[in-house]
C-alpha cells in the first residue's frame, strides 16, 4: 500500500488512469506517458487525414498541434507543464530583444541555465534517484530546439553565406518566426513528450505541406526515370515501427529484473565471478537497459511519420524513406563495430544537435567540449558526469586506433573480417563500460565498479590515445579537402578525355 502511495506522490500529472497503474503495478506516469503517446498516435493520423496541407491553413495547423501538446503536457506532468512556456518564452523574448549577432550565445546559456536548474531541483530536493518519466525530459528536447533555432538564424541573418558550411546552409533561417510558429515547433504533440528534436525548416515544411522544399532532392525525386508528384503514405512504416517499439518494451519487461546492473557492484559477485563471466554478465546487464530507449524512441517516431512528418525522400529503387528525423538504428547499435558508429546510431538528433551547436563551432577542443556540453544537458547526477568524461578518453583512443590498426586489416576480405569481430566486442564491453555510472547515477557505486575494473579501460585507452598518432582536426579536414578537390579533377578530366574521344 505504501508503494502504491509513493507511486501515486511521485506524479504530478493526472490521477485518472490510476486503476491502470495498479493494475499493471507500473508507476502512474509512466502510465500517463505511454497512454499520451499512444493518443498522440491516432491523433497524428488524425492530422494527416483531416488536417493536410492542402485542406486547411498552416495557422490551423500550427494551432491545433500546440494545443494537443500542451493538452498532453498538461495530463502527463499537471502545472509542471508550464516550465515548458517559461523556458520557451524566455528565449523568444531574448530572440526578438537581442541582435542576432549573439543571441544564439544568450539563448544556449539562458535555455541550457534553466533546463540546469529544473534539473537540480528535481534531482536534490524532490526525488534523487526516481528513475521515471519527468518534466525535464520534455524540457531537455525544448532545449535543443531552442538553441537549434537560435544558431540557425544567427547563421541565416548574421552570417555571410560563403562562411556557412554545406549543411548550415540548408537549416540556416532567413526570417524571425511568429510567436505561434515557435510555441508550435517547441510543443507541438508530436514531440512534446519524447522528441526527437529536428530542425525549424523541416518543421516547418512539414506544417506548410512542401517536406523536402529546403534540401536538394533532384536525384531524390527521381525513381525509374520520372518525377515522383504523389506524396507517398507512411502508413506500412508507421506499422513497422510501432510493432518493434512494443516489441521492444516487451523484451524489456521481460528481461530486465534478470540482469540487473547493480549486481556488477555486489561484493560476492566480485569476489567470487572470474574476470570474463563479470565481463559476460555486464555486457548482457547493459544490453537489456536498452529496449526501453528503442521503445520511447522508436514510438515517437512513428507518431510523426504518422502525421506525415519524418519524410526524407526516395531510395535508389524509388522506395520512399522515413527515417528524416529518426532517433536510432537498432540493428547498427548492437552490431558496432567502433565506438563511433555506435554513437552515430544512437540518440541520432542529439548527436546531430550536438554536432551542430558545439562540435562544428568550437576552435579548442570540440571532441572534450561536446562531450561536456552532453553532460551538462543530460542532468544533474554525477553518473552522467562520470560516463561523457570517460566517452572522451575512450573516443580519442577508438580514434586512435582506427587510424593507425585498422588499415592494416583491409588488405583481405578474411582479415578484415576478423578485425569486426575483434572490435565488435572491444566496442560493446567498452560503451556497457562507459555507461555504467550513467545507470547507476551516484559517485560511490560508480567508483565501486571501476575499482573493480582496475580503471583498466581508462589506463588502457590513455596509453592508447598517448602512443599512436593521430592528425588534429584541423589537418584532418584539410586531407579530407584536397581529397574532394582531387576527385573532382579527375572526374573533370576523364569528363574532357571522354568527350575528345566522342568528337
Amino acid at each position: 500500500m505504501a508503494a502504491e502511495d509513493s507511486r501515486s506522490a511521485a506524479c504530478t500529472g493526472s490521477s485518472l488512469l490510476q486503476p491502470v497503474s495498479e493494475i499493471t503495478n507500473l508507476p502512474l506516469d509512466q502510465v500517463n506517458f505511454v497512454v499520451c503517446q499512444l493518443c498522440a498516435l491516432l491523433s497524428a493520423f488524425w492530422f494527416r487525414l483531416f488536417l493536410h496541407p492542402s485542406k486547411t491553413s498552416p495557422f490551423i495547423r500550427h494551432v491545433v498541434a500546440t494545443l494537443l501538446g500542451l493538452y498532453f503536457a498538461l495530463f502527463c506532468f499537471g502545472w509542471y507543464a508550464l516550465h515548458f512556456l517559461v523556458q520557451s518564452g524566455l528565449t523568444y523574448g531574448i530572440m526578438i530583444l537581442t541582435g542576432v549577432e549573439h543571441m544564439h550565445k544568450y539563448c544556449l546559456l539562458v535555455a541550457l541555465s534553466y533546463l540546469s536548474l529544473c534539473q537540480i531541483t528535481r534531482v536534490y530536493v524532490f526525488d534523487y534517484g526516481m528513475y521515471s518519466a519527468d518534466f525535464t525530459g520534455p524540457m531537455m528536447v525544448i532545449t535543443q530546439k531552442i538553441t537549434s533555432l537560435a544558431f540557425e538564424i544567427h547563421d541565416g541573418m548574421a552570417r555571410k553565406e560563403e562562411h556557412l558550411t554545406p549543411g548550415q546552409k540548408i537549416l540556416a533561417i532567413r526570417r524571425m518566426p511568429s510567436l505561434l510558429e515557435y510555441f508550435s515547433y517547441n510543443c507541438n504533440f508530436m514531440g512534446i513528450l519524447a522528441g526527437p528534436t529536428c530542425s525549424y525548416n523541416d518543421y516547418i515544411a512539414f506544417i506548410e505541406g512542401d517536406p523536402r522544399r529546403h534540401r536538394d532532392q533532384d536525384a531524390d525525386r527521381k525513381a525509374n526515370g520520372k518525377l515522383r508528384q504523389s506524396e507517398p503514405s507512411p502508413n506500412m512504416e508507421v506499422v513497422r515501427k510501432v510493432a518493434t517499439s512494443f516489441f521492444c518494451l516487451l523484451v524489456f519487461l521481460s528481461v530486465c529484473k534478470v540482469f540487473p546492473v547493480e549486481r556488477n557492484i555486489d561484493d560476492n559477485f566480485i569476489a567470487n565471478t572470474p574476470f570474463y563471466a563479470q565481463a559476460v554478465y555486464l555486457y548482457l546487464s547493459m544490453l537489456t537497459t536498452r529496449p526501453k530507449y528503442y521503445f520511447v524512441w522508436t514510438l515517437a517516431d512513428a507518431i510523426n511519420n504518422a502525421a506525415g512528418f519524418g519524410f526524407n525522400g526516395y531510395d535508389s529503387d524509388g522506395s520512399p524513406r522515413w527515417d528524416l528525423i529518426s532517433n536510432l538504428r537498432i540493428l547498427n547499435i548492437e552490431f558496432a563495430t567502433s565506438f563511433k558508429v555506435f554513437l552515430d546510431n544512437w540518440n541520432i538528433q542529439t548527436a546531430h544537435w550536438l554536432k551542430r551547436v558545439c562540435y562544428e563551432r568550437c576552435p579548442y577542443h570540440p571532441t572534450a567540449a561536446t562531450f561536456i556540453l552532453s553532460a551538462m544537458w543530460h542532468g544533474a547526477y554525477p553518473g552522467y558526469y562520470l560516463t561523457f568524461l570517460t566517452g572522451i578518453v575512450i573516443t580519442l583512443a577508438a580514434r586512435a586506433v582506427r587510424h593507425n590498426v585498422r588499415p592494416h586489416f583491409l588488405q583481405s576480405p578474411a582479415h578484415k573480417q576478423v578485425y569486426d569481430v575483434i572490435t565488435w566486442a572491444a566496442t560493446q564491453i567498452a560503451i556497457c563500460y562507459t555507461v555504467v555510472p550513467f545507470v547507476l547515477l551516484s559517485v560511490g557505486p560508480s567508483i565501486k565498479f571501476y575499482r573493480s575494473w582496475y580503471f583498466s579501460l581508462h589506463i588502457g585507452c590513455v596509453l592508447l590515445a598517448v602512443a599512436l598518432p593521430v592528425k588534429p582536426r584541423h589537418l584532418r579536414l584539410k586531407d579530407q579537402q584536397k581529397n574532394l578537390l582531387q576527385r573532382h579533377l579527375e572526374a573533370t578530366d576523364s569528363n574532357c578525355r571522354q568527350k575528345e574521344k566522342t568528337t
